[in-house]
């Protein structure tokens, strides 16, 4: 395994303050990093392995009214079709009565897949079995565009694992309401948009991001530190799973701006990063991931700060790496995380 498999840039990053710009940070001042200093493989990258893919890899997901036969239809229908399931988790919720599946196959000794053909059966058995069911290739990889403020330290985490393969993304554009991220952005190549807001100008702002989205062909959205709250319309049009934020406390407490001031005068020993979906209810969306760490009574706020923003781009890096792995499914107001 290379050095730079090995890098985790949050260590790096967790020396500098959230509150300073962190432009010097470029893909060459990383790579030099890493072949200098390697480090552990990331809690993230050990909980969340990829299997071996090839180009007819599959992922499919369902939830849907829990019932006997479920797991024996869906496989059925693999193994009729000579395929190999190289991994499958699912679950049972007693208290909603629904099932949960996430299913990752290949080709078996055939070596051939009919993908309509598969369709066109598991389409069947969804309208049989009441199934809310995705099938989709394991390559077709989520384009994201990322939403970012003045802290660059969650993003410069998600630019640096993309570009080393460590999340399986593509990000075609990176948009910010102010101009401290233009230069991080042209340094991995990646198109730049400044879109000011002000309380005049938020919905023309947002109508410029929704073209955004609709000319990249955009599958997710992620605020690494966007510190602006989205309107109903954008979360709207990216549906209930469109959309990750990572909020820099331990929900559900501390919501809303400056949490870490709010611990501080709670006097708090744990402080934590929460990655959850965005919903109109502002920090109220599904919680897909949370971490913490141990602060003691001396630390200011400011300090609370710089400890947390190495478990913030952890958070933020295991939510996107979920979700882009299709591991994530709602439950009501919750999700069933298959990590």
């Amino acid at each position: 395994m290379s050095l730079l498999r090995l890098f985790n840039p949050t260590r790096l990053l967790s020396r500098t303050s959230i509150f300073t710009p962190l432009s010097q940070f470029q893909p060459s001042t990383l790579r030099q990093y890493a072949s200098s200093r390697p480090s552990s493989i990331s809690d993230w990258e050990s909980r969340v392995t990829y299997s071996t893919r090839t180009p007819a890899d599959h992922i499919l997901t369902l939830s849907c009214p829990d019932r006997p036969g479920i797991v024996h239809a869906v496989t059925g229908i693999l193994a009729s079709a000579d395929l190999n399931i190289l991994e499958s988790q699912q679950t049972s919720d007693p208290a909603s009565s629904t099932f949960f599946m996430r299913v990752h196959f290949g080709q078996g000794m055939t070596g051939h897949l009919d993908t309509a053909a598969l369709r066109t059966r598991f389409d069947e058995l969804a309208a049989d079995m009441s199934m809310d069911l995705q099938l989709r290739p394991v390559a077709q990889k989520p384009k994201v565009l990322i939403l970012v403020s003045k802290q660059l330290h969650c993003l410069a985490d998600l630019l640096f694992r993309q570009s080393s393969g460590q999340l399986p993304i593509e990000i075609p554009v990176i948009v910010s309401n102010h101009t401290e991220a233009r230069a991080l952005a042209k340094g991995y190549g990646i198109p730049f948009h400044h879109l000011p807001v002000t309380a005049t100008t938020k919905q023309a702002q947002e109508q410029s991001i929704l073209e955004l989205i609709e000319t990249h062909d955009v599958d997710l959205v992620v605020l690494a530190r966007y510190m602006q709250i989205l309107s109903a319309t954008l979360c709207q049009n990216m549906g209930p799973t469109g959309i990750i934020n990572i909020h820099h406390s331990f929900l559900p407490s501390f919501k809303g701006a400056k949490p870490y001031h709010q611990a501080y005068d709670k006097g708090v020993k744990l402080i934590g990063a929460t990655a959850h979906f965005v919903t109109e209810g502002l920090d109220e969306g599904p919680i897909i991931e949370q971490r913490v760490v141990r602060v003691n009574h001396g630390m200011s706020p400011r300090e609370l700060g710089e400890e947390g923003s190495t478990v913030e781009t952890q958070v933020l890096a295991a939510a996107v790496g979920l979700v882009s792995e299709r591991r994530v499914l709602l439950n009501g107001n919750k999700t069933v995380v298959f990590s």
